[in-house]
């Protein structure tokens, strides 16, 4: 089916494009630029000079840290970072290796509550401007939205890429950036890693999936350039990630070292665009991916140690010169081929700039200490990389004021408009595949008592979750009579068996599906449930290519959500009761399960009332 014009009124599209605008400063004349871009770097150069070698290779590193505070962590986080790092305390941390910047992560404690995570912003800034060339921090996360979350209710959750892919709309895209980027920024992260700019034309890519924005590279680009402006516009630093492109593999870079056989001029044509398009953008950071692609580099070295990708590449063809960061240097896929202690040094000499998270701070630190000492990195090098890191920290305005107040995070975090925009965004990105039995809407007069049941993943970061607990209390909401009963990823026949009875009396089921394949007893739980002759209706919460596996089934209908967060759930249900219209059309294609070479529905199909 082809795409289709959405009936909703241009009205909230035009607020939300003004609102992304707002806080963006006026673009000064190419010659006012130019000097005051002289003037800063002078400034920055001097700083440079004063600092010890010490400080500067500090300054290249971005570390993990335990803790909910700077200075007073619950003791099992000093026992973690006694155990990993060597040290009590992020500010410890801060103070020993002279880190130019620490990560987020829900797993190391960091983010608990929108308040501790501006205390704990504030105290990490106080600690890096008690040390002697007084340098504030980057303070960064993987704040994706959809699937990839680290900071969770009560701050305002929005749709993921893939979702955002369905909506279709660049408008509403920045605006989620924005919105995204105005609460990090009070909260104060000031560097986020996204978006994804990878383009997903890999239905099994295990790594990516839905944090793409889809499988055009044309329409990859246009978006990553909305989120871009949205983010940067916002107050905060953008990243453009896996650089030179994750969307084309089976294999988990967090696992495995992945090899992509893209031709370069294939890699040109489907991989490229988006990151041309962030340049374009101005963007301010670009993440590598730990990945092997041997039309780019015959040595077949990961993207993030290899100098014809990264320098003769990313910063000589395409002419970036902002802020290479790697991802995460305890990935597997970084470590394959050398050890923990060549690792930042080969990356450092292939022309990136912030080495983020290696799994020994001590080693890395150390070895490129010593790399620099030795003469196989130049000193010259080094400053060259800080330099850029300064650059971005004082485009931040960081060396002005690196600080948040509690103000700031009760008037932005979670606002109600915030939130408001989150659930009109993710309404137009529901995906209405198939609706063979024209069932939907479904209606309380006739559907009021309804089943859920399905997949119960483990919830993205701060959601409510259960999917099924948070549909059944959505439908609940509208009116209706709903159960939610948890049949998980993999039900086994008694849970098949008491979904079904479970079913009985009822005038409608609605399935959350999770990655189904052809040999998954999700499908055997769908196919019970058909057979009881109640109306099923499948929700698929992660990937959209469920529908294939469960076409002839006898499903009455199927969406697709992109996502098991609340808002995009909460979006489900609305479409589904007929309380908002499925506006969300495929960024990817679905290819048939008996026959992948056929499609089954193209980008651009979606279903209307």
């Amino acid at each position: 089916m082809p795409h289709r014009t959405s009936r909703r009124t241009l009205l909230t599209a035009t607020a939300a494009a003004t609102a992304a605008a707002t806080g963006v400063l006026a673009v000064p004349s190419a010659a006012s630029a130019d000097s005051r871009d002289a003037s800063t770097d002078r400034r920055l150069r001097r700083i440079i000079a004063g600092m010890s070698l010490e400080e500067k290779v500090g300054q290249l590193f971005v570390m993990r840290v335990y803790g909910h505070s700077a200075t007073d962590p619950d003791q099992a986080d000093i026992d973690a970072n006694l155990k990993e790092i060597g040290v009590r305390t992020a500010a410890e941390l801060i103070s020993t290796y002279h880190v130019g910047g620490i990560i987020y992560f829900t797993w190391a404690h960091n983010t608990r509550d929108p308040h501790q995570i501006a205390d704990l912003s504030n105290g990490l800034q106080r600690a890096a401007l008690a040390g002697r060339s007084r340098l504030p921090l980057l303070v960064s996360t993987d704040q994706e939205h959809g699937i990839v979350c680290r900071v969770g209710e009560p701050a305002t959750l929005l749709p993921g890429a893939m979702a955002l892919g369905a909506g279709g709309s660049r408008s509403d895209t920045r605006r989620a950036a924005w919105i995204a980027g105005a609460e990090l920024a009070a909260l104060g992260v000031n560097q986020n890693y996204a978006p994804d700019a990878d383009v997903n034309v890999n239905p099994a890519n295990p790594v990516i999936g839905v944090r793409s924005f889809g499988s055009d590279p044309a329409a990859v680009a246009a978006l990553v350039a909305e989120q871009v402006k949205g983010y940067q516009g916002a107050g905060i630093a953008s990243t453009a990630k896996h650089f030179p492109g994750h969307g084309d593999t089976s294999t988990d870079s967090h696992t495995g070292l992945p090899v992509i056989n893209h031709t370069r001029a294939q890699w040109e044509e489907l991989d490229a665009p988006p990151f041309r398009a962030a340049i374009r953008a101005r963007i301010d950071s670009i993440m590598t991916a730990h990945i092997v692609v041997p039309a780019l580099d015959p040595s077949e070295d990961p993207a993030t140690l290899s100098r014809p990708i990264l320098t003769g590449i990313l910063r000589e063809e395409l002419g970036y010169d902002g802020v290479v960061v790697t991802d995460s240097l305890g990935m597997e896929g970084v470590r394959t081929k050398y050890g923990d202690d060549r690792v930042p040094v080969l990356a450092l000499l292939a022309g990136v700039d912030q080495l983020l998270n290696p799994p020994n701070l001590s080693v890395a630190w150390n070895a490129v200490l010593e790399a620099v000492r030795g003469g196989e990195i130049t000193e010259a090098r080094v400053d060259e990389s800080i330099l850029r890191i300064l650059r971005l920290k004082s485009r931040l305005g960081l060396f002005r004021d690196p600080f948040v107040s509690r103000r700031g995070v009760e008037r932005t975090v979670g606002s109600r408009a915030h939130r408001a925009a989150a659930d009109r965004i993710a309404e137009r990105t529901t995906t209405l595949l198939a609706d063979p039995g024209t069932v939907l809407p479904l209606s309380r007069r006739s559907h009021r008592n309804l089943l859920v049941v399905g997949a119960d993943p483990a919830s993205p970061s701060g959601t409510t979750g259960p999917p099924t607990s948070t549909l059944a209390n959505a439908f609940g909401e509208l009116g209706f009579t709903a159960r939610a009963l948890s049949t998980g990823t993999a039900p086994n026949q008694a849970k098949i068996a008491e979904a079904v009875a479970a079913a009985e009396g009822r005038d409608a089921v609605v399935v959350a599906t999770y990655n189904v394949t052809a040999t998954s007893s999700q499908r055997t739980l769908v196919t019970a449930l058909v057979a009881t002759g109640v109306p099923v209706v499948t929700v698929a919460v992660r990937n959209p290519y469920d529908v294939a596996h469960l076409t002839g089934t006898g499903v009455a209908a199927s969406l697709a959500a992109y996502s098991w967060t609340d808002v995009e759930l909460r979006a489900a249900a609305r479409v589904i009761a007929g309380h908002a219209d499925p506006e969300g059309t495929l960024p990817v294609p679905v290819q048939r399960a008996d026959d992948p070479t056929q499609v089954l529905y193209p980008v651009g199909h979606g279903l209307s009332y």
